[in-house]
């Protein structure tokens, strides 16, 4: 599973993630406090909701979160239930970066929460328009089906790191469209919509070139430091295609790592 390892580090501000990321590590924070045990079941999303003065989606977001990190775990109609390392701030501290094969792809958000960084992203465009017949096929819709494009520039500790080109079935996400991008996270947002969609397998590809000139003014690129560029397709829980994206990194401020498997 490859894992995307922008450089950048620094102390984390808080105030710059977005809320569901913040509501998950003060509930994390709480479930330590309180000496919570491998197998106790959490209240109610409706209870922890009104506990820390969110919406509903908001709440299921950050319980999201947990899960793909591996803290907490659901169960269908008995609730969520602390698995045996999220008991364990020491094991969730030196738990690996990546996220274990099969199980989800990191987002940017994502990586940037279990780093301490924070997040600044510039939308360029977005919006809905029918898919190519070359979409179509990637994403296996119809040639014409609605399709939620956006564009980004985003940014690790207000170092700019990456233009990322995105485009997802409106279909499986219909939020997309009604969403700031400027401030949410994208794969917050399709965690939190009806049914969830969680990616959780990826075809990645990694190229090297030199920028075009709106690269370069974009990524703020002045002398002959390279891009690279990847290229993603991600799978939802159901193995469907879920969001085809092209990620155009600086290549000082980027770092690709892959575990290799059978």
């Amino acid at each position: 599973m490859p894992t995307e390892s922008p450089l950048p580090r620094g102390l984390l501000d808080a105030d710059a993630l977005p809320l569901y990321a913040r509501i998950a590590a003060r509930l994390l924070d709480d479930i330590t406090t309180a000496g919570a045990r491998g197998g106790d079941r959490l209240p109610s999303e409706r209870v922890l909701a009104s506990r820390y003065d969110v919406s509903r989606v908001t709440m299921r977001s950050a319980l999201g979160e947990l899960a793909t990190r591996g803290v907490i775990e659901s169960s269908p109609a008995r609730g969520w239930f602390l698995t045996v390392a999220g008991a364990s701030r020491k094991a969730e501290a030196e738990a690996p970066a990546a996220a274990p094969v099969g199980r989800s792809v990191q987002g940017f958000a994502d990586y940037a929460l279990r780093h301490g960084l924070s997040v600044r992203t510039r939308v360029l465009e977005s919006g809905v328009r029918p898919a190519s017949v070359e979409e179509a096929e990637e994403l296996r819709i119809a040639p014409g089906a609605a399709l939620f494009e956006m564009r980004r520039l985003r940014y690790l500790d207000d170092l700019v790191v990456v233009v990322e080109h995105n485009r997802l079935p409106l279909v499986l996400c219909p939020l997309l469209s009604e969403t700031d991008f400027g401030s949410a996270s994208l794969y917050a947002t399709l965690r939190a919509s009806s049914p969830g969609q969680f990616p959780r397998v990826a075809d990645y590809s990694v190229e090297a070139r030199q920028p075009n000139s709106e690269e370069r003014q974009l990524l703020e690129i002045s002398d002959v430091t390279p891009v690279l560029v990847a290229t993603q397709l991600a799978y939802n829980q159901d193995a469907r295609p879920l969001e085809l994206t092209v990620a155009i990194y600086r290549g000082d401020r980027y770092r690709f790592r892959a575990s290799i498997t059978d």
